[in-house]
């Protein structure tokens, strides 16, 4: 698995709306990793994103939960053209199993030391 920066996205103050997609990879993840920091790349370059936020605990499970201004926004991003063909691979090669959340975030706190 790549090493990824660990931090807290600095969010707006809500409302704003979080993308939760849940995953159990298959044994074989082959191109998985370089696909998911392309794919990261990409939605951050869409109108409306926020940040993104991903976890893993061990090599199989994983979340990740992406922010979004709106609902228009997030259906931009599902119906891109590339994240469609990421979404197809994850499908046939990758996941296992996947649940995909998207919540409407109408309060939000923080506190501690950022970095």
């Amino acid at each position: 698995m790549t090493k990824t920066k660990k931090s807290i996205v600095k969010t707006p103050e809500p409302p704003y709306y979080a993308v939760i997609f849940t995953s159990i990879l298959r044994g074989e993840v082959e191109g998985y990793n370089d696909m998911a920091v392309e794919m990261n790349e990409l939605a951050a370059q869409q109108p409306g994103f926020l940040g993104v936020e991903t976890a893993r605990e061990g090599a199989l499970y994983g979340m990740t939960i992406s922010y979004w201004k709106d609902e228009e926004s997030i259906l931009a991003w599902k119906n891109n053209a590339e994240h469609q063909w990421a979404q197809k691979l994850g499908r046939e090669k990758w996941y296992q199993s996947y649940s995909l959340r998207v919540a409407k975030v109408e309060r939000a706190y923080s506190g501690g030391k950022s970095g």
